[in-house]
């Protein structure tokens, strides 16, 4: 099978790299700049993506890993392409905030009026603040998550200084969402969507966000996922949230993966932080370390409306982002960057290692006779290490097990990832009956 695979900022690319080692012949068109090196000798790539579309041809498969190709990902489905990914309604859903709530509230999902997600620019962000004192949320509508900032000060006024700091440093008008800080256990509900119906199972999974263990630190987007599938479609969670969107999503025809980030308060109450309408990272990672079946038939029968029985492994999978500098931030300052650096392994590592690694900026050279991986971007979220166990123990021995045997100068990762968890989280997810 032909595969067309569309990436702005490699969201999901190593999944054009699993298509490949599926069998199938691949091409690949990346968007932004600055990750055009990325995958070199690893998939076929495309300056223009357009000019593929004879190629892929209506058997084939289109693949968009990023909101803001919605419109073009309905056009290209009203023209009789198969195509996954999202759609025009879907890039509203998640760019949005206020509308993907305004959404899930009109579908019946509850959202108390105080966690209400509201937009604002800087400036009526600050004088909404200033009349309403607390702890808020602060995040900007778009990818940048090193933007984002929790509030801890009881009146609000570090939110309003990250403001006021945000307004010194950005050019132009610039728009964000405020929403109540609220406490509890963060947790997010998934599945994918084939325009008609659910296909695949639930897809339970706890993001880690922050750059340090113990959740300290600034906000890094996605440092390291713990997931685990399950079949019943019954679970409180799934029910109270993400369940109550399928009328709304027939009506967007989409197609592909759908989240909802809730936190859960106690055994009563969930809040709907936002959606995400894409494929995601780690997310798309550690799909393909849980998943048997492969890719490119439940994607395919995805994009053709079609049902699919999809088999996986039991048990918890853990996801570990292996970064350089300068993540968690975003930077002009190629000074900062390690592109170029070495890859290296303490050891010779088996065919099956290479199956739990899951690169993102990165290419490869043939030299000497053999592979050598060089770090190819500039943000510095390098690859991602994968696991799968009967208890999240064993899933993150494998996992640490593996990163101990990569070297990468200046490298950095947690090693927490699923012990927050064991420790506490399961216990109360299960009590409260969500999970």
């Amino acid at each position: 099978m032909n595969v067309l695979f569309i990436s702005n900022e490699l969201i999901a690319a190593d999944l054009a790299y699993q298509f490949k080692k599926e069998g199938c012949n691949v091409k690949l068109f990346i968007e932004n700049k600055d990750f055009k090196d990325c995958f070199n000798g690893m998939v076929n790539k495309t300056k223009n993506w357009k000019k593929e579309l004879n190629w892929v041809g209506k058997n084939g498969l289109i693949i968009f890993d990023d909101i803001g190709y919605g419109n073009i990902q309905d056009d290209l489905r009203q023209k009789g392409y198969l195509v996954i990914g999202g759609s025009g309604d879907g890039d509203k859903l998640e760019l949005d905030r206020s509308y993907g709530q305004a959404v899930l509230k009109a579908c019946g999902v509850e959202i108390s009026e105080d966690f209400e997600t509201r937009a604002f620019t800087i400036e009526t962000a600050i004088k909404h603040l200033k009349k309403y004192k607390g702890k808020w949320v602060l995040k900007h509508n778009h990818h940048n998550n090193s933007l984002t900032y929790v509030g801890n000060v009881d009146d609000g006024a570090d939110v309003i200084n990250m403001l006021v700091n945000y307004k010194l440093h950005l050019d132009g008008e610039h728009y964000c969402t405020l929403q109540k800080r609220v406490h509890g256990i963060e947790v997010a509900i998934g599945r994918f969507f084939n325009g008609n119906n659910w296909a695949g199972p639930l897809v339970f999974n706890i993001e880690h966000k922050h750059f340090c263990n113990d959740d300290i630190g600034p906000l890094g987007g996605e440092t390291g996922t713990l997931m685990w599938y399950e079949h019943d479609e019954n679970k409180k969670l799934f029910q109270k949230t993400l369940a109550k969107l399928k009328p709304h999503l027939q009506k967007s025809n989409y197609r592909g993966y759908v989240d909802i980030n809730c936190i859960v308060a106690d055994k009563d109450t969930v809040f709907p932080m936002e959606l995400t309408s894409r494929f995601g990272t780690s997310t798309n990672e550690m799909q393909s370390e849980i998943q048997e079946s492969p890719w490119s038939e439940f994607l395919l029968a995805i994009a053709k409306g079609e049902d699919y029985e999809l088999k996986y492994k039991k048990g918890y999978g853990i996801a570990v982002a292996v970064t350089v500098p300068p993540f968690p931030y975003i930077t002009s300052d190629k000074k900062l960057s390690q592109k170029g650096c070495n890859i290296f392994f303490k050891e010779k590592l088996s065919k099956e290692d290479f199956t739990h690694i899951h690169f993102e900026e990165v290419l490869v050279r043939k030299e000497k006779g053999k592979d050598n991986y060089y770090v190819a971007g500039d943000t510095g979220y390098v690859l991602y290490i994968t696991g799968v166990g009967d208890t999240v123990h064993k899933a993150r021995e494998q996992v640490y097990g593996l990163i101990d045997k990569i070297i990468i100068p200046k490298m950095f990762y947690r090693t927490d990832v699923g012990l927050r968890f064991v420790k506490k989280d399961h216990k109360l997810l299960k009590e409260w009956g969500w999970i």
